[in-house]
């Protein structure tokens, strides 16, 4: 029969690891390591768990405060889920669709894409985008070598768009997606780290549309789709049945994706995962036997160490020990601005924009960059609502540095929250074309995450591999994260297991 001491005697033989980070990359990351018997503790710099994927309360509603959804191209999202006694809370947004702001005025969204790149020029949708000059350009794609944009050792998607589909497409139907999805110009980012196996798909499938339509089938390359997805995942093979439906690309939970941080952190606290917030890591170090990690007076030793804060951070505190990541630290992500307005308004009942809109840099007068209707997005949100409330998503900061208010048409970009709250509202009358007032709003709040948003520019996959070459090297470093994976919890979600594998005892 086993003793007290022979249970003290066992923990303290145990391997050990910190992990600096309570993202959900890091909270990943210390699931892995307890999950395989080593002892582990987390340090959090902010009182909450979760990063990106938080929550906040508006109005009496608990709300996603950041990540409200996930991308169904891979499994691994839906496959953790599962894992967590989540799977049967998964949902599909509403089919309403969403819209686009050009300059010129409002257009229906194409259901079938990836990044607003079409699969079919000829879809009624992007018809009314695109124009029959802009439709028969991009139907060119299919008549191009397949070498036109996937010959060259990295590519921004703007390039790669260009090429093969056209500027309009670029300007009408890319650049206000990515704008509203990823914070910046598609000049500037790396199509591999924002849209992974889309050149590869391109040399399979013989077109750009047509690697488009094997994504949304969730048939992307296979030696080129995310390694590490979790085991539920592995075994899934291909997304949840319901969750493509009316051309839908992402998925959400039912209460909300931080329900899926809510999950994680009590399976930590059962494996006895040390959870330790308001502990800001300030200092790494290398030791005999492992790893020094300050934070204040307090000191943590252990064997291994997983680094999961932000690239710029974790640059910062791995410099003294790895020199030579240093002149590899990435440039630090936008300052994004989520407004959330609750408000009642009966007119907002016939979703006049489906589930959103996404603005176009070029349109006039409107500083938001995206504009997410959550109560016509969500069926289980709509039923936690009274009649006629409605909760609106709007997202402000580009990290192009473009101007808001399109160009030639400049408008100062909101700062304080006051100053947010009014763009938002007025924002949202212009997108949605209904009348919007004070007096309509039951609640509010702002949201910032500063540079918190990955920012993969035109060559960043090159430097994620110098990155992780260097840590590997250590045998008992692990950096993960979104500026590491890609941006998004599917990305995120796929890789970190298989950057913590090789920490495993």
């Amino acid at each position: 029969m086993a003793t007290d001491a022979d249970s003290s005697a066992a923990l303290s033989a145990a391997p050990t690891a910190v992990v600096v980070g309570g993202g959900i990359s890091g909270l990943l990351a210390a699931r892995e390591l307890a999950r395989a018997g080593v002892r582990t503790t987390v340090l959090e710099a902010t009182e909450e768990w979760g990063g990106c994927v938080g929550s906040h309360v508006v109005a009496g509603l608990t709300l996603d405060s950041g990540a409200e959804s996930f991308a169904t191209r891979t499994p691994a999202v839906a496959g953790l889920a599962e894992e967590l006694g989540l799977g049967a809370q998964i949902v599909p947004p509403n089919p309403g669709g969403a819209w686009v702001q050009l300059p010129e005025g409002p257009r229906e969204l194409p259901k079938t894409g990836v990044l607003g790149i079409p699969a079919n020029p000829w879809d009624p949708e992007v018809r009314r985008s695109l124009g029959l000059l802009g439709s028969l350009r991009a139907s060119l794609d299919a008549l191009l070598p397949a070498a036109v944009g996937t010959r060259a050792g990295s590519t921004s998607i703007a390039a790669l768009v260009r090429a093969r589909m056209g500027s309009r497409v670029l300007d009408r139907l890319v650049s206000p997606v990515v704008g509203g999805v990823h914070s910046a110009d598609p000049a500037l980012l790396d199509v591999d780290m924002v849209a992974p196996g889309l050149r590869a798909g391109i040399r399979t499938h013989g077109s750009l549309a047509a690697a488009v339509a094997a994504q949304r089938r969730g048939a992307a390359p296979s030696a080129t789709a995310p390694t590490g997805a979790t085991p539920a995942a592995q075994r899934s093979g291909t997304p949840r049945p319901g969750l493509q439906k009316a051309g839908s690309a992402v998925a959400g939970l039912r209460g909300g994706m931080h329900t899926l941080i809510d999950a994680l952190v009590r399976e930590l606290r059962g494996l006895d995962v040390a959870l330790l917030s308001g502990t800001r890591a300030d200092g790494v170090q290398r030791t005999l036997g492992g790893w020094r990690v300050t934070a204040g007076r307090s000191v943590f030793d252990a064997e291994r160490l997983v680094v999961a804060v932000e690239g710029p951070a974790a640059v910062a505190l791995l410099a003294g020990t790895l020199p030579g990541l240093t002149e590899l630290r990435p440039a630090a992500g936008p300052d994004v601005r989520l407004v959330t307005l609750v408000l009642d308004s009966p007119d907002l009942d016939t979703a006049p924009r489906g589930t959103g809109v996404l603005v176009s840099p070029q349109s006039p007068g409107i500083r938001a960059k995206a504009l997410t209707h959550a109560t016509a997005k969500w069926a289980w949100l709509a039923e936690r609502t009274p009649p006629g409330r409605h909760v609106l998503r709007l997202s402000y900061g580009r990290g192009d540095g473009s101007p808001a208010g399109g160009a030639g048409r400049a408008r100062r970009e909101p700062g304080t929250d006051e100053e947010l709250f009014d763009a938002a509202l007025e924002d949202a009358a212009t997108l949605l074309a209904v009348p919007l007032s004070r007096s309509a709003v039951v609640g509010w709040d702002v949201v910032r995450w500063s540079g918190a948003l990955p920012f993969a520019s035109l060559g960043h996959k090159r430097r994620v591999d110098q990155v992780r070459r260097l840590c590997a090297a250590e045998g008992s470093l692990a950096v993960v994260g979104g500026w590491l994976s890609g941006n998004g919890l599917a990305a995120i979600v796929a890789d970190t297991p298989s950057q913590v594998a090789a920490l495993l005892p």
